[in-house]
């Protein structure tokens, strides 16, 4: 995306993808689009068309996989695998929403395992072995991974390394760092009747109160899309179909509730899931509604163009890494009440393959400027999902590798062919 240019000294709020960059008339947009759902229908078909998948792709093989799957094992959709499922992508679904931050701009972090590693080991060192008080663990691991992002964010405007670099000595000196942490014993086992191992392991929604909080969330979704329709035609511009909204409300409401139904047969709703999919829909709100989501993307769609904008760029890159850094911390802690310990393995390199790929799976773009926070927790699904399907079905591990290289190949493939579409629409 490429920001709007002005002359004015005030720096440019620039538009997100898909969005009206001016004033558009109404009357002419429903004329060339149609109204209701002809017109969204329409809409969608020439997204495709022009190379704006969004999450097509990776919703279609999350479908293909639970049929393939399911052929092979019928207790691979069971309510009690599910939920497994869903607590085990958790951890490396918050790492890779740090992830898809820093994608957005353009750039990479390859130490975000390390980080997570790290910050588990620090903070498990003074939960067990010093006796400090749990939170105050938790919130000095979840510090160091914000310094490590405002040191790397420092180097890369101010020195000028690329980031790929930079995060690569990080992945190496961050695990040396991590080893002389833990010491000669090498494991730290976490009570498991500590708070943040009920967390992340025992603690479910009860039947009723997963009932409401899909209502609540079905209810927040078609009231604030309604409310955005409102605006947008009291101010003139085109609105989405209203029709449209309702269906989609409805579908919300309907397969949220089947799934919490299903879910709840097993165990339910963890609250570890529960407290990801929170920052996911935060980190979502963040991109699209807020100045800096907004200027995230476009410093990621045109450097230059933004800075020209009046962005402040270097701020931009130092932020996005800190929170990289953050979410990777926070990551690394819910490993650490998952498995109730850290070791020498603790955020070891499967922890960056399948956090780096998820992103990119889910459909975060290498190249910047596209993505949004829901690639964090697709990807994560595809590739955990993967995983448990090839165990239940006794493929060796090394399969695994074999099965993510080249899901990732082929996800990065859609998405350089989709930016070449979009390239030669655009010369068009």
């Amino acid at each position: 995306m490429t920001p709007t240019s002005s002359t004015s000294v005030e720096p440019v709020e620039p538009s997100l993808p898909g969005e009206p960059e001016g004033p558009v008339d109404l009357a002419d947009e429903r004329l060339q689009r149609g109204e209701g759902l002809a017109g969204a229908l329409t809409d969608f078909r020439q997204r495709l068309a022009g190379g704006d998948l969004g999450n097509v792709p990776v919703i279609l093989g999350i479908i293909a996989i639970a049929v393939i799957f399911y052929l092979e094992d019928p207790t691979f959709l069971s309510s009690s695998n599910l939920v497994n499922i869903t607590l085990s992508a958790v951890p490396y679904g918050i790492i890779s929403l740090g992830v898809v931050v820093v994608l957005l701009l353009g750039e990479i972090d390859l130490s975000v395992g390390s980080i997570s590693g790290l910050a588990a080991s620090v903070a498990a060192v003074l939960y067990v072995e010093q006796g400090r008080s749990l939170v105050l663990a938790l919130v000095i691991g979840a510090g160091i991974g914000i310094a490590i992002g405002l040191l790397y964010g420092f180097i890369f405007t101010r020195v000028g390394v690329p980031s790929f670099v930079i995060t690569l000595a990080g992945l190496l000196a961050f695990q040396g760092l991590q080893l002389q942490v833990l010491g000669d014993n090498g494991t730290i086992n976490i009570p498991r009747d500590s708070g943040l191992a009920e967390f992340c392991r025992t603690k479910f929604l009860g039947d009723t109160f997963s009932y409401v909080l899909v209502v609540v969330i079905a209810g927040a979704y078609g009231a604030t899309r309604l409310l955005l329709i409102r605006n947008r035609r009291a101010a003139g511009l085109s609105a989405p179909s209203t029709s449209l909204v309702v269906l989609k409300t409805a579908a919300i409401l309907g397969g949220l509730g089947y799934l919490t139904y299903y879910l709840n047969i097993g165990r339910g709703w963890g609250y570890s899931v529960v407290f990801f999919s929170g920052l996911v829909l935060l980190m979502d709100i963040v991109f699209r509604r807020t100045r800096w989501g907004r200027h995230l993307v476009a410093v990621g769609g045109n450097v230059e163009a933004a800075r020209r904008a009046g962005i402040k760029v270097d701020r931009m890159y130092v932020s996005a890494f800190a929170l990289t850094g953050f979410f990777a911390a926070l990551g690394g802690l819910m490993f650490m009440g998952k498995l109730t310990s850290v070791s020498q393995a603790s955020g070891s390199r499967d922890v960056n393959l399948t956090a780096i790929a998820a992103a990119v799976i889910g459909g975060t773009s290498l190249f910047g400027g596209r993505g949004s926070a829901y690639s964090s927790m697709l990807g994560v699904i595809v590739l955990v999902a993967i995983t448990s399907g090839l165990n239940r079905i006794g493929v060796d591990s090394s399969v695994r590798y074999i099965v993510t290289g080249a899901v990732l190949l082929l996800a990065v493939s859609i998405d350089s062919l989709a930016r070449r579409t979009r390239a030669t629409r655009g010369r068009g």
